[in-house]
């Protein structure tokens, strides 16, 4: 009897599990329940003091953006936060050729703790007269629903995947070299 009540509690908990991972996606983008943003956010665990993990934050913003000094707006050792605000460029295709589509601005913030790292990607906007959320685009709903939001919205998905795997990559400590003794 008692297996089958681990068994049930298990497949109660998956399923919650699961069902909030849906609540917390709309197609396909993570949306931060309580702001409506789309965010990425996740704490990575890696070895390195406070201090060692903000210089490593420092060389992927010097190394990942073409300008780092206009992009970064905020460089605290202290309270371990690099905050930078950047954009790029979206396309659709029209017979075959990519056209520019406008383009995305967002935030990246980066916060640094002993051991372990923060990152916050969030604030898409598309820059127009005004300012623009990307998140009107999940709302197929909308009236004025036009089929490319969709592919807009993979293209962000897409760079900010990248932009990831670029600070989780450059995050790593770099491995030691052993000298050739000779």
């Amino acid at each position: 009897m008692k297996p089958i009540k681990y068994l049930i509690f298990f497949v109660l908990i998956t399923t919650l599990s699961l069902q909030a991972q849906v609540n917390d996606t709309i197609m396909g983008m993570p949306v931060d329940d309580q702001t409506g943003l789309i965010t990425y956010q996740n704490v990575v665990e890696e070895e390195g003091s406070k201090k060692e993990l903000f210089y490593r934050a420092i060389d992927w913003v010097n190394n990942f953006y073409a300008n780092p000094v206009a992009v970064t707006k905020i460089r605290d050792v202290e309270t371990g936060r690099v905050e930078c605000r950047h954009q790029f460029r979206i396309t659709y295709k029209k017979e075959g050729v990519d056209l520019p589509a406008g383009m995305v601005l967002y935030t990246a913030i980066v916060e640094l703790k002993d051991g372990r790292y923060r990152y916050t990607i969030t604030d898409y906007v598309l820059k127009k007269a005004t300012r623009y959320p990307v998140e009107n685009w999940l709302n197929k709903d909308d009236p004025a629903y036009n089929e490319q939001w969709h592919v807009y919205l993979g293209q962000i998905d897409a760079f900010t995947r990248d932009l990831i795997a670029n600070l989780k990559e450059k995050m790593q400590p770099e491995p030691e070299v052993e000298e050739d003794e000779w």
